[in-house]
């Protein structure tokens, strides 16, 4: 079998992005095979934002596809409809409690942007060995796998919510990326997510 050379893979974590299951949010409407080549076709390595950590990057494009946003401003008008949920991402990640509007209590409207949110080699390898989980993309000389893709109406990094730094600074073994709580940011970030 012949593989084709990409220096952006989607990591499996973000295949859930691509299934359109009742209650999910951010689910990109494009092809999951499709939509890596159209960004390895857009990728350009000067164009990567440093992300939160020295492995992630963020590159920023225009949605090219017809996803909607997965966010939506809290007033006090909305308020009551929010929902929350403890949630495990995959079924070896500690749930989290999360808040969210079902989307069938908001009208999103598409994304002008995508943050395709990357993580390098070493911290796709690094997650999968302490997760039990193979690479698919292992035989590829890939270089970074989108582990997120964020559909949103800028193109720079939005705040991290809370509850993903709490995670991220849980062990690769639950689910987080390892990397320790900074409780100033934290502290930061809880003030514009209330």
């Amino acid at each position: 079998m012949i593989r084709k050379a990409f220096k952006i893979v989607i990591d499996p974590f973000a295949y859930r992005q691509f299934e359109k299951k009742e209650g999910a949010q951010n689910v990109i409407e494009y092809g999951l095979e499709e939509f890596q080549e159209r960004i390895n076709q857009l990728y350009d390595p000067s164009q990567l934002a440093d992300g939160y950590a020295p492995f992630c990057k963020h590159l920023f494009v225009k949605n090219f596809t017809t996803t909607k946003m997965g966010y939506a401003k809290i007033t006090k008008e909305n308020e009551h409809l929010l929902r929350t949920v403890y949630e495990a991402r995959t079924e070896k990640e500690l749930p989290v409690l999360r808040r969210f509007f079902p989307y069938d209590n908001i009208t999103p409207q598409v994304a002008e942007y995508l943050d395709i949110i990357l993580y390098h080699r070493t911290q796709v390898e690094k997650e999968n060995a302490a997760m039990g989980n193979q690479d698919p993309n292992k035989d590829i000389d890939y270089e970074w796998g989108i582990v997120s893709i964020k559909p949103q109406d800028c193109p720079h990094e939005l705040p991290m919510d809370p509850i993903t730094i709490m995670r991220n600074a849980l062990g690769v073994e639950h689910g987080g990326s390892g990397v320790p709580l900074d409780r100033e940011k934290y502290l930061k970030l809880s003030l514009i997510h209330i």
